[in-house]
């Protein structure tokens, strides 16, 4: 009996413990994400989503620096889309929707940008965005 009562209790110390580190873990991908993402929606232009308007990336550096350069960042993308798939499995604590979405960011694929004017479009994304930017003494985004 001595000995049940001592793997109930290691298995009990085990799931609190657990719990504390997954509480942890997705406190930590929470906070990263929503940093991530302010990061990246205050640096785009306000022009970004207007047609016709195309700001190059890195634009003015010698040609072996910017592929290197978007080589990696489309990289950090991909490895992010798919830690945003295994972070929105059951069970796996952590921001998978919003590692995903600055995955697709950082990502160039045909269509992205459409993709992302019907994303920011939305009139409470819009808001929201706008919002953000203000308050940081950015320009309101601009669509077409």
């Amino acid at each position: 009996m001595d000995e049940l009562r001592r793997f109930a209790e290691s298995v009990s110390a085990l799931i609190h413990h657990g719990f504390y580190w997954g509480v942890l873990i997705f406190a930590v991908t929470v906070v990263v994400s929503l940093g991530a993402i302010c990061l990246i929606v205050l640096g785009w232009p306000a022009d970004r989503f207007l047609d016709g308007v195309r700001h190059p990336f890195l634009d003015g550096y010698p040609r072996f620096v910017r592929g290197a350069a978007i080589a990696a960042k489309n990289v950090a993308g991909v490895l992010l889309i798919v830690l945003g798939v295994i972070l929105s499995l059951p069970g796996i604590p952590g921001q998978g929707i919003l590692t995903i979405f600055i995955g697709l960011t950082l990502s160039d694929f045909p269509g992205k940008l459409g993709l992302e004017r019907r994303f920011i479009g939305k009139p409470p994304v819009l808001r929201a965005v706008n919002r953000l930017r203000a308050r940081f003494g950015h320009p309101p985004l601009l669509l077409r």
